[in-house]
């Protein structure tokens, strides 16, 4: 597990914007946004080959133990031993997931008026984190 951050204080109009880089050797990475750690309003998971998924990025929320309906994205534009940066701009009713050269949208399915943890798992060295 990389670093946490907690208090982050994020609000609709605001964006969070993380870069690091992915593993060579890479099968998935996480992020999560939400609350704390037991409420997860976007769990964002590209799978290289990770639970049956290639080239995936699977996205879910989580409200302690209850997980959501997975969201799936066919778009992968990672690459392994690849640096990345991802943005994600938090609005009132969603989250914009801005990847390089694509974007797409979660919803917000907690209602979380503020995001104040941030995480990140699996095959990813976080290099820098900014918001606005």
């Amino acid at each position: 597990q990389g670093p946490v951050c907690t208090n982050l204080g994020l609000k609709p109009g605001q964006r969070l914007t993380v870069k690091g880089k992915i593993s060579p050797n890479a099968k998935s990475f996480v992020m999560n946004l939400g609350k704390d750690a037991t409420l997860l309003g976007l769990h964002f998971n590209p799978r290289f080959d990770a639970h049956g998924d290639v080239n995936t990025i699977v996205c879910n929320s989580k409200k302690v133990e209850e997980w959501g309906a997975e969201h799936r994205e066919a778009v992968f534009p990672f690459q392994k031993g690849g640096t990345v940066e991802i943005t994600f701009g938090v609005n009132q009713n969603d989250v914009t997931v801005h990847l390089p050269g694509h974007q797409f949208t979660f919803p917000n399915r907690l209602n979380l008026p503020v995001f104040d943890y941030f995480d990140t798992q699996g095959d990813f060295t976080l290099q820098s984190l900014s918001w606005e």
